[in-house]
């Protein structure tokens, strides 16, 4: 059963007697959802010490264009659709593969924001 329900009860209504509290290593596992705005970046702390550094909000992408094979960083206008969730295409969530609007055309974005904290994208003609 997961951890985050070890306080609700079953479909029957009867109590869940949960085997085994919380542990260390099962913190922090939330997802870090990364929208528009000026940039915001989270420090998780993962297991052995070690840190990854997500991005909770981003204005700009760095934009590979295929056939110049140059990488400009471009400013985003917007999120246009994201295929991960119906959910984050509302809300404008920036996630691997959401197609983005950047100053210089429609984007993939190629990189996970909010795993390593930077959007890189590839134009899309």
């Amino acid at each position: 059963m997961p951890y985050e329900n070890l306080l609700k009860r079953k479909a029957s209504g009867g109590r869940v007697k949960p085997h085994a509290g919380k542990r260390k290593y099962q913190r922090n596992g939330y997802m870090v959802e990364t929208l528009l705005g000026a940039e915001k970046r989270v420090k998780k702390r993962m297991r052995g010490g070690n840190y990854k550094v997500a991005l909770k909000m981003g204005e700009y992408a760095n934009v590979l264009d295929p056939e110049s094979k140059k990488v400009s960083k471009v400013k985003i206008l917007r999120v246009l659709s994201n295929p991960a969730n119906p959910d984050f295409e509302r809300k404008g969530v920036i996630t691997k593969g959401a197609i983005i609007e950047t100053e210089i055309g429609k984007a993939k974005v190629s990189s996970r924001p909010s795993q390593n904290g930077v959007i890189n994208a590839i134009l899309i003609k």
